[in-house]
């Protein structure tokens, strides 16, 4: 019996799903507004909320757990090759892509949420899509 095993399928394999899911919680993070299926808005709300809610615990269990979710990974690349090219960019080196993204959640984005108990995003329905006709939506952080 599959009780309490809620799930959206998506029609994607297990795998498919993670990294799908992880990616937009990528986008979602960055951008902080989204349009995709409304399938997909449905699940990916689920994973949002919680996201944010482990970012308001603001422990180091939890930003390893949000890593996780994410799907970032760990260059393995030597510390001297990492220094070389530090030196190379110089003053303009921006911190890379999974530093941004944990920072902003863990700072703005759970700072903007600490005093509201659930219910961080919201989906509004638009039209259409053009090729396949499939319902879209905005998935956005509210205000």
């Amino acid at each position: 019996m599959r009780h309490g095993k809620h799930t959206f399928k998506i029609g994607r394999t297990a795998s498919h799903r993670r990294c799908l899911i992880a990616n937009m919680l990528k986008s979602l993070i960055e951008h902080e507004r989204i349009v995709t299926s409304v399938a997909k808005a449905k699940e990916l709300k689920r994973h949002a909320d919680r996201i944010i809610t482990l970012a308001k615990k603001n422990t180091l269990a939890s930003k390893r757990q949000a890593i996780g979710e994410l799907m970032i990974t760990h260059t393995a690349a030597s510390k001297d090759a990492r220094l070389a090219k530090k030196k190379a960019a110089g003053d303009k080196a921006e911190p890379e892509a999974r530093h941004t993204l944990i920072t902003k959640l863990f700072g703005p984005l759970s700072a903007r949420f600490a005093e509201r108990n659930g219910g961080y995003t919201r989906v509004i329905k638009g039209a259409d899509r053009v090729g396949d006709n499939a319902p879209t939506c905005i998935l956005e952080f509210i205000s």
